[in-house]
C-alpha cells in the first residue's frame, strides 16, 4: 500500500523508505538513493550518511533522464522496497533489500549486506550509478580498486576498513559514473564481508524469493484487520525491523542526530536499547502474537541484569547489552539541514528515571501469563524480577528525570511513580502465579503505599486534574497514559478530567506537545507524534470517540509516502522530524489503530 500524505506533498520531509533484515538497516530515499547505512550493525559507522551531511555524507544512487517519472511502494507485506523509474519509452524497477530468512529453527541467514536487483520493465532504460561510500561517517578518505570480479573500496589511512560491491554491470563504467544502456536484468551486491560463494544475478533471484518469503510468513502469524490492515502490517514489519537478531534488544529508531525541530540543538543517537521503548515495543508485538521476540527479549534482560549484578541498572544499553553510551560529537557533519550538532553515542544512559521498570516488569508479567517457560527459565527470570522489585522500592520515593529524559532537573513527577506503581503490582502478580504468597502480600502492600500518594499528592484539587509533578501544575501528555497500565479506571472522572486538562493545555493544530514548560533547551517547538496517539486513545476510552477518529484520520495523512512515522511532526506544515523511523510512533499506531478495528477471525478449528 502507498500512502501519500496530503499535507506533505509539495515539500521535502522524511520521504523515506526503510530496508533492513535484523542486523542493520539502511534508508532509500523516494528516488532511490541509499542516504544512510550502517556497517556491519545497526550501531556500526555510516558508509553513507547523505542524510546528516548532503555533501560530505555519501549515497548510492541512479541518475537517470528528466523524462523519468520515479515511484515507490513496498513489495507487499514485505520489507522489499521496490522504486520504479519509468519514462514514456523505458522503465526499470529496483528491488531493494537486505537478506533474511531461516536456515533451521533456530537460526537465521542475515548477512550484512544489501542487494540491489534491477528488473527492466520495458525498452532499453540509461542510466548512471552514482556509488559514492564513505567509511566510518565520512571520517575517512576512501578508494576503489577493482579485484576480479568485484570493486574494492577501503579507507586510506586503514585498509581494514572496506566493504565490496558485486555487481553485473561494467565496473569501470560505474566508477566511472558513464552512461550506461539496460537491456537485461541487473544487480548490486554491497557486502561487509568478501563473498565465498558465486555472485550471479540467478544468487540474487534466490535470496530475494527466499527474502520474500521470510516476510511473508512473518506477517502471516499476525492478527488480521478489516480497517487499517496495510498500515498496521507496516507498522509491525518496522517493530520487526527494529530488533536486533543477535541479542533480542529493540532499537528505539535507525538514526542518529534527525532533529525535533530544524535549526535547533535536541539531535540525539537512538541506536540503542531503551528499557522502556523495548518494553513498549515487545509488548504490542506479544498483542500481534509474535512470540519469539518477546523472548529474545527476555534473554536480553536477562543477559544485562545477570552480567551486571553488582552494577546499577540503567534505563538504557547497547544492542549487546553495553553500558557505557558515551555521547561524542562530529563536528566535521553539517546535520540533517544544517542542524546541528551530529552526535553518536546518548548521555542520558546514566539518568534516574523510575518509570524504565514498569513497562519491563509490565512485559514480563504477560510473558509469564501467556508464554509459560521451563522450570529452570522462570526460576532464573524469578531472581531477576526481586532484584528489580528491590530497586524501584529504593527510588521511587526519591525525584527523577522522567519519560522525557530532562538533563538537568529533577521532579517528583506523577507519571514516574505511576509507573514505578505498575513495576510492583505487576511483580506481585508474577508472584500469585508463582505461588510466592509472601512476596506477593508485601510488594501489594507496596503497591498500594505508591498509588496512596499519587492519588493524594499527584491530584490538584484547585484544578481539578492530575498535573506532571508534585510540585507544579503543568500538563504532560504521558498522564494519559494512566488508564492503559490499569492504574486509574477510564471512567473514572479524575481521569476524565485530566484527559481533558491535558488536551485543553497541548492540544494544538490538531497535534499534540509532550509538554510545554520549558526544559534543557527551552519550550519545545515540534508535536511528540505517540503522544497525539495517546490523546486519540484516551479519548476513545472516555467515550469521545468520533473525536478520536477524525483526530487518528488526520494522523494516517501525516505519514510518508509509504506509511512510516518519524519521532515528530511540525505543528503548521505537519512535516516530519526526529528520528526514523520511530518505534515509539509505530507501536503507538498499532495500538490505536486496533480501537478502531474489527479483527478478522478463522474459525477456532482452523489453523492458518
Amino acid at each position: 500500500m502507498v500512502v501519500q500524505s496530503k499535507n506533505n506533498t509539495f515539500m521535502n520531509n522524511l520521504d523515506y523508505g526503510i530496508i533492513g533484515n535484523c542486523r542493520t538497516a539502511a534508508l532509500v530515499s523516494k528516488t532511490g538513493s541509499i542516504d544512510w547505512f550502517c556497517l556491519p550493525d545497526f550501531d556500526s559507522p555510516s558508509i553513507f550518511a547523505k542524510l546528516l551531511d548532503k555533501e560530505k555524507g555519501g549515497s548510492f544512487h541512479f541518475e537517470v533522464s528528466d523524462d523519468y517519472e520515479i515511484t515507490q511502494k513496498y513489495n507487499g507485506h514485505t520489507n522489499i522496497l521496490m522504486t520504479r523509474f519509468e519514462s514514456p519509452e523505458h522503465g526499470f524497477i529496483v528491488f531493494d533489500y537486505m537478506p533474511r530468512y531461516r536456515t533451521s529453527d533456530l537460526r537465521h541467514y542475515m548477512p550484512p549486506e544489501i542487494h540491489r536487483y534491477i528488473r527492466v520493465i520495458k525498452g532499453s532504460p540509461t542510466l548512471k550509478v552514482i556509488y559514492d561510500p564513505k567509511i566510518n561517517y565520512a571520517r575517512e578518505e576512501v578508494r576503489h580498486e577493482i579485484v576480479g570480479n568485484y570493486i574494492k573500496t577501503h579507507s586510506v589511512g586503514d585498509s581494514e576498513e572496506k566493504v565490496y560491491l558485486y555487481t553485473s554491470f561494467d565496473m569501470e563504467k560505474v566508477l566511472n559514473r558513464e552512461e550506461i544502456v539496460i537491456t537485461e536484468n541487473q544487480f548490486f551486491l554491497l557486502s561487509y564481508n568478501q563473498k565465498l560463494v558465486t555472485v550471479d544475478i540467478n544468487r540474487i533471484l534466490l535470496e530475494f524469493e527466499r527474502t520474500k518469503v521470510y516476510w511473508l510468513n512473518f506477517v502471516n502469524r499476525s492478527r488480521d484487520y478489516v480497517q487499517y490492515n496495510d498500515m498496521i502490517k507496516r507498522s509491525l514489519l518496522v517493530l520487526k525491523l527494529l530488533s536486533y537478531q543477535n541479542s533480542g534488544a529493540m532499537l528505539a529508531a535507525v538514526t542518529t542526530s534527525l532533529p525535533e525541530t530544524l535549526g535547533e540543538t535536541r539531535n540525539w543517537d537512538y541506536r540503542f536499547c531503551w528499557l522502556r521503548d523495548a518494553s513498549m515495543s515487545i509488548d504490542t508485538l506479544l498483542f500481534m502474537k509474535q512470540r519469539s521476540a518477546a523472548k529474545r527479549f527476555i534473554e536480553f534482560i536477562k543477559h544485562i541484569l545477570k552480567s551486571s549484578r553488582n552494577e546499577p541498572i540503567q534505563i538504557m544499553y547497547g544492542i549487546r547489552g553495553e553500558r557505557d553510551l558515551t555521547e561524542e560529537i562530529l563536528p566535521h557533519l553539517s546535520g540533517y539541514e544544517n542542524s546541528h550538532p551530529v552526535r553518536i553515542g546518548n548521555a542520558a544512559y546514566y539518568q534516574e528515571q523510575n518509570d524504565s521498570i514498569g513497562y519491563l516488569l509490565d512485559v514480563i508479567y504477560k510473558y509469564y501469563l501467556y508464554f509459560p517457560g521451563t522450570l529452570d527459565e522462570i526460576e532464573e527470570i524469578w531472581e531477576i524480577i526481586k532484584n528489580l522489585v528491590r530497586a524501584v522500592l529504593a527510588s521511587w520515593k526519591n525525584p527523577d528525570r522522567s519519560i522525557w529524559e530532562y538533563r538537568t532537573k529533577k521532579h517528583h513527577f506523577v507519571f514516574s511513580k505511576v509507573m514505578s506503581w505498575v513495576a510492583v503490582d505487576r511483580a506481585s502478580l508474577i508472584a500469585e502465579l508463582l505461588q510466592r504468597d509472601y512476596y506477593a502480600i508485601e510488594w501489594r502492600k507496596e503497591a498500594d503505599i505508591i498509588k496512596k500518594e499519587v492519588h493524594e499528592k499527584g491530584w490538584n484539587e484547585e484544578l481539578q486534574t492530575f498535573t506532571q509533578a508534585y510540585d507544579n501544575t503543568d500538563a504532560d501528555s504521558s498522564l494519559l497514559l494512566m488508564y492503559f497500565y490499569d492504574f486509574i479506571d477510564p471512567s473514572d472522572e479524575r481521569f476524565v478530567k485530566t484527559v481533558k486538562y491535558v488536551k485543553e493545555n497541548l492540544f494544538h493544530e490538531g497535534l499534540m506537545y509532550r509538554y510545554k514548560s520549558e526544559d534543557d533547551f527551552g519550550v519545545p517547538t515540534s508535536s511528540f507524534t505517540i503522544c497525539t496517539f495517546w490523546l486519540i486513545d484516551a479519548l476513545y476510552m472516555i467515550g469521545e470517540r468520533d473525536e478520536a477518529r477524525e483526530l487518528f484520520e488526520n494522523m494516517i495523512s501525516y505519514s510518508n509516502h509509504l506509511g512510516l512515522y518519524s519521532e515528530d511532526l511540525d505543528f503548521e506544515t505537519k512535516r516530519q522530524l526526529g528520528n526514523f523511523p520511530q518505534a515509539y510512533s509505530h507501536l503507538a499506531f498499532i495500538n490505536t489503530a486496533a480501537l478502531f478495528s474489527e479483527e478478522k477471525k478463522l474459525s477456532k478449528f482452523i489453523r492458518p
